[in-house]
């Protein structure tokens, strides 16, 4: 075999780099910079174009190989002469013999990123084939082969990383630790990368759950600590601008480990209201208070009255835009974090007042066919997310009495409440606000025994409110205690061995109760 490589790059003392890159931020800069301190170029396809646009000279690797890009570009790196390039290691002599014997250069760093599989396959209607064609098969060889020989090799895939490492090379030194940390980005990135269209393949087929489940995700920040100070944290997305991840911090302090779980119980919990206004406040992850109502000031002031003691050092989400006299209204509460569609300018200026005060916008909804999961010791439970319809559909009337038209709407609004509530989990709504929670009781009864004691203690009449539970009624003693507290209708799956016991003690108190047929545990 010999190789084409102009005279100049026969030059052992000459190195060399390897560009090529999917996204050129920052690339024509590191290029004008390594050819400055005396660097070759080597280059392919859209990158090469770019640089000699540039003004460079570059020299692209089908001169180098001897061999031209072919099979619409699938192959055009995949060859001895770049990947002997990257793998020969300088202090083993035999190897540096085999490159001069076949007429190998060196090449001493690789500047490469990938095709934007993620980006592609996010596009709405992205036809299978057209997805296949961006699966990287050249990008991550070269990467992996430059990352393993990385004590002679300089590998980038990251444009944040490309000052430093001209930084050392152009003091003339060498960085091991820098070289080490590159490389690890190297496999975390491939091994991302290989993970994203893992899971576009499991995507397609019947069994949603694979026998290997590949999971990347990415380093969105670091945090000042854990649930508690003594524990180190950080914050991981996966993928790119998705889920809580994708929300725009419009004011306030660094979010914090447990800002971050009450976000996401306060999205949990306005999930099922959709459009229509809705406000959570949530406290541990679990709402403290839950309204629908006119507008964001209506909601959030029906929330708050359910328990606005507990609403102290809450997180508050809303389903609508935030405007100016809601911001009003919540800057009289001392609040961790909010989270909106939008804010206006006016309510952007007022919160801001709260220095402390976290101030996110956006939706961070689910994407189709994402997994619900939950860490254990050792492993991963993985689950379909939890949908509460929004209609009454497949519901039964289990009683003699049926709930009356504004009972059936009350129904309706604790049935979606109760599913964002730690387990054991019973609500009393009216008019759809939640006036009392019971959250995360080791009995139902407890659970509904402290729904009561929260609505009185906050002046709400309980009588005449609906219940609404997350799973069966196991006894009918969580049925008297409800009516003792005049409650008038229930909703909740039924399904327990003693339904027929629970449906007598709520025709007794002439008590509507509806069966949904589905659970709402919230663990």
């Amino acid at each position: 075999m010999s190789s084409r490589f102009l005279p100049t790059f026969t030059d052992p003392l000459v190195p060399r780099a390897l560009l090529s890159v999917s996204d050129k931020t920052g690339v024509v800069d590191l290029a004008t910079r390594l050819a400055a301190l005396g660097w070759d170029l080597l280059s392919t396809g859209g990158t090469a174009r770019a640089l000699r646009e540039a003004g460079l000279t570059v020299q692209d690797v089908a001169d180098v190989t001897g061999f031209p890009e072919m099979l619409d570009g699938r192959v055009k790196t995949l060859h001895p002469v770049v990947h002997g390039g990257l793998l020969a290691r300088r202090d083993v002599p035999e190897h540096m013999a085999a490159l001069a014997e076949h007429g190998i250069g060196t090449i001493d760093l690789v500047c490469v990123n990938l095709y934007p599989f993620r980006e592609t396959v996010a596009k709405p209607g992205v036809t299978d084939e057209h997805a296949i064609e961006n699966i990287d098969i050249g990008g991550p060889s070269m990467l992996r082969s430059a990352a393993k020989n990385h004590a002679a090799v300089w590998v980038l895939v990251d444009p944040a990383d490309y000052a430093r490492v001209l930084d050392v090379i152009g003091d003339g030194g060498d960085d091991q630790a820098l070289r080490r940390l590159l490389a690890e980005k190297v496999y975390a990135h491939t091994s991302s990368y290989d993970a994203a269209i893992a899971q576009w393949f499991a995507g397609r087929r019947e069994e949603p759950f694979p026998d290997t489940l590949p999971l990347a995700f990415t380093k969105q920040q670091s945090l000042r600590y854990g649930e508690n100070p003594s524990q180190r944290a950080a914050f991981y997305v996966e993928g790119s601008g998705r889920g809580l991840g994708a929300l725009v911090q419009k004011g306030g302090k660094e979010l914090s480990f447990n800002n971050l779980l009450d976000l996401e119980g306060a999205m949990l919990a306005t999930e099922p209201f959709g459009s229509e206004p809705c406000c959570a406040i949530i406290k541990h992850t679990t709402p403290c208070g839950l309204a629908i109502g006119t507008d964001a000031l209506d909601a959030y002031k029906r929330a708050l009255a359910c328990d606005p003691v507990s609403a102290f050092g809450s997180v508050i989400a809303f389903t609508v835009p935030v405007d100016e006299a809601a911001a009003e209204a919540i800057s009289s509460l001392f609040v961790e974090c909010i989270v909106a569609p939008s804010f206006s300018e006016a309510a952007v200026e007022i919160l801001g007042r709260k220095k402390n005060l976290r101030v996110l916008e956006g939706t961070a909804d689910w994407r189709a066919g994402d997994m619900d999961y939950k860490r254990v010791r050792g492993g991963v439970l993985v689950q379909d997310r939890l949908v509460v319809p929004a209609l009454d559909t497949g519901w039964e009337v289990v009683t003699t009495r049926k709930p009356g038209p504004a009972e059936e709407r009350d129904l309706r609004f604790a049935w979606r409440a109760v599913a964002s509530v730690k387990s054991n989990a019973i609500v009393l709504a009216r008019d759809g606000a939640t006036i009392g929670i019971g959250a995360g009781q080791m009995s139902r009864v407890d659970a509904s025994f402290l729904a009561v004691h929260k609505a009185k203690l906050a002046g709400h009449e309980t009588g005449g409110s609906a219940l609404g539970s997350d799973a069966f009624f196991p006894f009918r003693d969580g049925i008297d205690q409800a009516a003792g507290a005049g409650v008038t209708c229930i909703v909740q799956p039924g399904g327990s061995v003693r339904d027929a016991e629970v449906i007598a003690a709520a025709n007794d108190h002439g008590i509507a109760m509806v069966f949904t047929g589905q659970r709402l545990f919230r663990h």
